[in-house]
């Protein structure tokens, strides 16, 4: 339930007159404060849900098939034509 702004006004002074009288707590509130924020945020990224994996896309499937389709008949030409250039008399 959020306090009113009334409310608000007083803890605030609160917190003032005790940071101006004592120091040393004012230093350990603070540190008490970054640690219960930074608890707070950890427990926000726990809660929320893990991305799922990316999926390559259809057309990122098809380039790729064809590069290696491309690359398959590329090194079969060449095997040919070693091949018939080893059986020519020199």
């Amino acid at each position: 339930m959020p306090w009113s702004q009334d409310e608000q006004r007083v803890l605030a002074q609160i917190e003032r007159y005790l940071c101006d009288d004592d120091p040393r707590l004012a230093a350990r509130l603070e540190s008490f404060n970054e640690e219960l924020e930074r608890k707070e945020v950890d427990r926000q990224r726990a809660a929320l849900p893990e991305p799922a994996p990316r999926r390559l896309s259809r057309s990122t499937i098809i380039i790729l098939v064809s590069w290696v389709l491309i690359a398959t008949l590329v090194a079969t030409l060449l095997i040919m034509v070693f091949q018939h250039d080893a059986t020519l008399p020199m």
